[in-house]
């Protein structure tokens, strides 16, 4: 519990040094300090992959699957990376949830921040209870296997036309049933009083719909690393560390999304390829550089097809 304690703890400082020194001010994040943040982050994820190393080398933490050290570190990077690449779909719902509430660019950082604190609490949740499924049930890999490779190939025969409407959707429309909803941003805040009556700003409701898409999202991310690993510590660790980098990777990339549209087929292809991992599992049993391999070729490989088309559109 010491190291839970701990991880959980430095967290939630830098949570608090994130909005009460770093961004203590509303202001627009630009794209170079977006940047400078989001290497940090990868940074300290693949350098916390180091610790997870030390880690598995002591008694400090629990190895319920007897992982060594290397093992262990591997399975962190690769989960991370997982958790990372389907983020990708969260950054272009966000924009389109900042764009129908028309949130002002400087308290947008605001609302991801709350968005985080909450996503951590409801990515717990389902970890926890996804490990208790397939430690007590192991057909649940079979049904979570299967849920991947049906959601990659959904995401491969959608239509284009399918596409995300924030004030169309059933949290909308169920929030305004509960609360009264007023269209004027009054600042940071995420209430405001009118004549007796308090009522959310699109701030809040930007906040909610955000924070529930998130938990639609995990229903495909947390599958996916549990196909890496059923480890507690390593399945939350690179939750936790890839949703925190979502914030900056979110500024970094929101004026160039169109720019990295072939990213969907690398999801498509990690999801396909840990929902068969999952189904032959007790058939094949890669080594654990395989699946990070296979992972990071993907990644690259769509972001390369994106910018040769993004600049051959620009030629």
């Amino acid at each position: 519990m010491i190291v839970w304690i701990s991880f959980l703890t430095a967290v939630l400082i830098f949570l608090a040094l994130d909005l009460g020194v770093f961004n203590k001010t509303p202001h627009i994040i630009s794209s170079k300090e977006a940047g400078k943040w989001t290497a940090i982050w990868v940074t300290l994820s693949f350098m916390f992959s180091g610790v997870v190393y030390w880690l598995y080398t002591t008694d400090y933490i629990a190895n319920p699957d007897i992982l060594k050290p290397a093992d262990a570190s591997i399975k962190f990077i690769t989960g991370y990376l997982i958790e990372l690449s389907l983020s990708i779909d969260n950054i272009f719902v966000i924009a389109i949830i900042f764009s129908a509430f028309k949130i002002p660019q400087k308290y947008q950082h605001r609302v991801l921040f709350w968005g985080i604190l909450g996503a951590i609490v409801f990515r717990g949740l389902m970890i926890y209870f996804g490990v208790l499924l397939i430690n007590k049930f192991s057909w649940m890999t079979y049904i979570f296997g299967g849920f991947l490779i049906y959601t990659a190939m959904k995401m491969l025969f959608s239509g284009e036309d399918e596409k995300f409407e924030p004030k169309k959707s059933f949290i909308y429309k169920a929030l305004k049933k509960v609360i009264p909803i007023s269209n004027h941003i009054d600042g940071e805040h995420f209430f405001v009083k009118r004549r007796h009556i308090t009522a959310a700003t699109p701030l809040f409701v930007a906040l909610i719909v955000i924070e529930v898409m998130d938990v639609v999202f995990a229903i495909d991310s947390v599958p996916a690393i549990l196909a890496i690993t059923s480890d507690p510590f390593l399945v939350f660790s690179s939750n936790i560390f890839a949703i925190l980098g979502l914030r900056s990777m979110y500024f970094f990339l929101a004026h160039m999304l169109d720019k990295f549209a072939h990213l969907e087929y690398s999801l498509i292809a990690i999801l396909t390829f840990v929902g068969i991992k999952m189904l032959l599992h007790d058939y094949i049993k890669l080594p654990e550089w395989v699946s990070l391999a296979f992972i990071a070729v993907s990644l690259i490989a769509g972001i390369i097809a994106s910018l040769r088309k993004s600049n051959k559109e620009f030629v």
